[in-house]
């Protein structure tokens, strides 16, 4: 696939590396020099501008991508980022913070194909998320980590709380959530846990069996 990674700053030079490792086409696209020059020594094809002009995109090829990814800091110009590229009819990912507010977060979904917290999903998740896979196939994790699935049972400590609120600690971190026999997705600020739910979750090997028990009050193997 030809992608197109705009932002080189630590969650975009993690995403093109893992691409580019995987045999993807990747061209990065950054306004600042010292990023620029870092991507170019990586081996990059690199275009020095603001992404969020169609002229910096059209210059990194967005005609014949396949994907555009926003990744700078700042979710506005994500969201830019993205319009343009839509345009094209490429598939678009951008990224948020995870304060972002439930209307604003609305506002994103509607207008691109996937809205990503790359700091809960890690650089696997955003790749998986520019190549149009599922959260589900998520394979390529950091080492000492697994990715769990749950499905809430009715007497669930966690039923009625809201996802964004549970706290495992350094030990795991949820990052999707689903209705039943709904697809999996980032939950919006403000989404509640209920009986039948599942839950996806990234958590270190050796507090799996706690992790699942403090979430489904099952008895710890």
């Amino acid at each position: 696939m030809n992608v197109i990674v705009v932002g080189y700053g630590r969650v975009g030079s993690r995403v093109a590396r893992v691409l580019d490792e995987e045999g993807h086409d990747v061209v990065v696209v950054d306004n600042d020099r010292m990023k620029v020059e870092r991507a170019g020594e990586r081996g990059f094809r690199v275009v020095e501008g603001n992404g969020a002009r169609e002229a910096t995109l059209q210059e990194a090829g967005v005609a014949e991508a396949d994907a555009v990814g926003g990744f700078t800091g700042d979710p506005e110009t994500n969201h830019q980022i993205c319009l343009i590229a839509g345009d094209y009819g490429t598939r678009t990912v951008m990224r948020v913070s995870e304060d972002v507010e439930a209307a604003v977060y609305e506002r994103y979904s509607d207008d691109v194909d996937e809205v990503i917290y790359p700091e809960r999903l890690g650089a696997a998740g955003a790749k998986t998320a520019l190549l149009g896979g599922d959260f589900n196939a998520i394979a390529d994790l950091t080492e000492g980590l697994q990715i769990l699935v749950l499905t809430v049972p009715e007497d669930a400590p966690i039923v009625g709380a809201h996802v964004n609120e549970i706290d495992l600690g350094d030990r795991g971190r949820i990052y999707a959530h689903g209705r039943d026999r709904e697809s999996l997705t980032i939950p919006l600020p403000g989404t509640v846990v209920e009986a039948g739910d599942r839950i996806a979750l990234l958590a270190a090997t050796e507090a799996v069996a706690d992790v699942r028990a403090e979430l489904t009050a099952a008895e710890a193997a």
